[in-house]
């Protein structure tokens, strides 16, 4: 994706599948582990959050199943688009993302 400068972490993968139309989701596959309590095949994913194309837009992620509100791709990290909600003593500690 022409637009997505994230690099994924180690032990980690990308994958973008279509959600509609309009929408690729971004996964994010974790193949650092085997996780005994997952049910069926593959490694484990989540949803690191959503893309439109047309728009070069990012969104962040409610569920697998829902688009949450639009993110600056730099506001973002290699494991999520959801964005930190730093109080002011941990953006001093960890600074900001």
């Amino acid at each position: 994706m022409e637009l997505f400068f994230h690099r994924a972490p180690e032990g980690y993968e990308y994958l973008i599948d279509s959600f509609n139309k309009t929408t690729k989701r971004i996964w994010i596959i974790n193949n650092r582990f085997d996780f005994v309590y997952m049910e069926g095949a593959g490694q484990p994913k989540s949803v690191w959050g959503f893309y439109k194309p047309k728009t070069k837009k990012f969104y962040r992620p409610v569920n697998h199943k829902k688009i949450g509100e639009e993110v600056d791709i730099k506001d973002t990290t290699p494991y999520s688009a959801m964005k930190l909600n730093l109080n002011p003593l941990m953006s001093a500690l960890y600074g900001n993302p």
